[in-house]
């Protein structure tokens, strides 16, 4: 599983601004709702239900929010590079400002848990998220996401 099976072009954000965590998943779920065409307000609850259950902050500024939707197609992803740092409720209690949201269908089971899996090597990378990091177009973090090299140094 790549991340460009995941992730569209267009649904990388290169500086997007948020107040909170709350904000911050309201623009990511339009996003997604712009890729999946699902509703925005279904995929905004998905988020907050498994923010409840405890927070997707991984720890070293990066942040995985996830869910299950009914009338998913597909597993979707839509990734964030914040503009700031915004407190998140990290594991390690350090504010977050990379988010890589993943949307599955109910029934996805075990190809959840890989995309999940997947993102998660990719992003424990440190040369990978100072790359994202120093990126300041959606087409470079893009490019960055998806490159052979940075993967399958996370494989």
């Amino acid at each position: 599983m790549n991340i460009s099976d995941l992730l569209a072009p267009d649904a990388v954000i290169s500086a997007l601004k948020a107040q909170n965590k709350k904000q911050l998943l309201q623009e990511l779920a339009a996003r997604a709702a712009l890729q999946t065409r699902l509703p925005e307000k279904r995929i905004f609850e998905t988020l907050l239900e498994r923010e409840k259950l405890g927070s997707t902050g991984v720890g070293s500024g990066i942040a995985i929010p996830h869910g299950r939707m009914p009338g998913a197609s597909g597993i979707t992803g839509v990734f964030a590079r914040l503009e700031g740092h915004l407190d998140y409720e990290a594991v390690d209690g350090q504010p977050v400002d990379l988010v890589f949201l993943l949307l599955a269908p109910e029934d996805a089971g075990a190809d959840h848990l890989k995309a999940l899996a997947r993102v998660s090597r990719l992003l424990r990378n440190k040369q990978v998220c100072e790359k994202l990091r120093a990126a300041t177009t959606a087409e470079a973090i893009y490019a960055i996401l998806t490159d052979r090299a940075s993967s399958s140094q996370a494989a």
